[in-house]
């Protein structure tokens, strides 16, 4: 290959990656946007400036879904109607289970309330280090508050139900 078709070819390559890096112009807009769909004009008139030197990686956010299907009841057909008799069974189901749970959550709470002994539980053989028995007794309190909210929390959810 000669100089000038040497040079040539070299001219040639500086002009077609001059133009396809002014068609690929990375300007950074305000709020730390950056986009190569806008035009000069647009890019100044946003406040945005080109982006020079390093080459800007693009990556994908997370694809955005349309609205959730509604399930109002409004929305639903009249073929999902629960039948009476069927929902009436869960019902009972339901209060059964409920009871279940609300005695043996008493039974638990009684239990505790026993070995809480009104904030003077006895002591036990391992707790010669009176920390450990104020840890305890904060653990013991604890426990019965808990229990008594987890009770009146059933009782609450029972009175919602309808009458057996």
């Amino acid at each position: 290959m000669t100089t000038r078709a040497w040079l040539f070819a070299a001219v040639a390559t500086m002009q077609v990656a001059a133009v396809s890096a002014q068609e690929r112009v990375v300007y950074k807009c305000p709020g730390n946007l950056y986009t190569d769909t806008l035009t000069a004009k647009e890019a100044a008139a946003q406040g945005c400036k080109t982006l020079e030197g390093a080459p800007v990686t693009v990556i994908q956010g997370p694809q955005r879904r349309g609205p959730a299907p509604s399930t109002d009841s409004a929305s639903r057909g009249a073929d999902s109607r629960v039948d009476p008799n069927d929902q009436r069974s869960r019902d009972s189901d339901k209060r059964r289970i409920l009871d279940a749970e609300l005695r043996r959550e008493e039974e638990r709470l009684a239990a505790l309330k026993k070995e809480y002994n009104g904030g003077q539980p006895e002591r036990r053989g391992d707790e010669k280090n009176y920390q450990k028995y104020l840890d305890r007794t904060a653990e013991l309190k604890a426990s019965v508050e808990r229990s008594e909210s987890d009770v009146a929390a059933l009782r609450r959810e029972l009175a919602k139900l309808p009458a057996p």
